[in-house]
């Protein structure tokens, strides 16, 4: 949690991987691999892990479903080391995370046979799970000078930066506005005043990161290796529930 002064850095429950993420990020330092690359690394580990699902190798999916949550640290943790900060890395990022989670949840649906409608909405919940805890997170981390590359909610096409192509910007932005535009209407709709209210406490944001990519992964993987995969699609379902439990929370007392 480096983005956020010492007094408001807060255990953030999904992001377990961040510490062999540095690891990898300082051994590539030095080398021609950049972000990108880190994040194609990710991209097939998400699919390794999806087919190992449809083969039935639970332990092996886990792995490499935990591997990507480290490789998706891993690519911004090279940017940082390498600076090399990019919209067209940070939407890429996005946009591999939105398409791998539907794979992913599309082939729990089909390994459990569970009803395809129940899918789609714990996958949807999942998103907004997601959009929440980066809406919370990137008000605090602009309360106190955060990086860049990130904003409360992408309104416009942003410029690109140094090293980078504006037309990759362009059509990244597109894709990802049209994956999360949603969402974001959604959570901004639901709680458009948070970035006016308190500093969020850190208790408050430990609890929210569990809405986090790395723990939502975790989940998954924990429940696939406990024989319990009938049980992934009904978590998220309910769980989504806790997203108008923190917003209460926000309004109530921050």
């Amino acid at each position: 949690m480096s983005k956020l002064p010492k007094e408001h850095k807060f255990i953030d429950l999904s992001d377990y991987g961040r510490p062999i993420a540095r690891v990898i990020a300082n051994a590539l330092k030095n080398t021609s691999f950049t972000p990108i690359h880190v994040t194609i690394g990710f991209i097939i580990s998400g699919l390794i892990a999806i087919y190992c699902i449809l083969n039935n190798s639970y332990w092996l999916a886990a792995f490499f479903l935990i591997l990507k949550s480290i490789l998706d640290a891993a690519d911004g943790e090279l940017a940082r080391v390498k600076q090399t900060p990019s919209y067209t890395g940070r939407f890429l990022d996005s946009v591999a995370d939105i398409i791998l989670n539907f794979f992913i949840f599309i082939t729990i649906w089909y390994v459990t046979d569970t009803n395809i409608w129940l899918t789609l909405l714990a996958f949807l919940g999942l998103q907004l799970q997601g959009t929440l805890y980066n809406y919370y997170y990137v008000i605090l981390r602009n309360k106190f000078d955060g990086d860049t590359t990130s904003r409360v909610f992408e309104d416009k096409t942003p410029i690109a930066l140094k090293g980078e192509k504006q037309k990759h910007v362009n059509v990244l932005f597109r894709l990802y506005k049209i994956l999360y535009g949603v969402f974001d209407s959604i959570i901004y709709k639901l709680d458009h005043n948070a970035s006016k209210g308190k500093i969020f406490p850190n208790w408050l944001m430990m609890s929210i990161s569990t809405f986090g990519l790395g723990f939502q992964l975790l989940i998954i993987a924990v429940l696939l290796v406990l024989g319990f995969k009938q049980f992934i699609i009904p978590f998220f379902l309910i769980y989504t529930l806790m997203v108008f439990v923190f917003i209460s929370i926000r309004k109530v007392f921050y």
